[in-house]
């Protein structure tokens, strides 16, 4: 199928904004049929919105950006240093500083 540049209207701001034949090519090939009712920039302001300054929520973005994981502060049950980790931690199961986890997994 042949793609032709659409000039389409903003929902939100009203500007006019161009709807690109690589575009059209990308919704189709995520079979989106409906076609973008905001501008790039509404669009970008939206999903900031929805998921805080950088536009992402522990999802990757378009280009392949992480937002950073949220760390909670720890001791270790091996050598009592303090730590962070990646999950919040229950008190029925120890939690390990790096050089230590990687003792115990070395062990195991």
């Amino acid at each position: 199928m042949t793609y032709t540049e659409k000039t389409l209207q903003c929902a939100d701001c009203g500007q006019s904004f161009a709807f690109t034949a690589g575009e059209q090519e990308f919704y189709a090939s995520k079979l989106l049929a409906n076609d973008p009712k905001r501008c790039p920039s509404c669009r970008q302001a939206k999903k900031a919105q929805q998921y805080g300054n950088n536009g992402n929520s522990y999802r990757n973005d378009s280009y392949g950006n992480r937002s950073p994981r949220q760390m909670f502060p720890v001791k270790c049950s091996e050598c009592g240093k303090d730590t962070e980790v990646p999950f919040e931690p229950r008190n029925d199961r120890p939690v390990y500083c790096s050089d230590c986890y990687r003792k115990v997994k070395l062990a195991a």
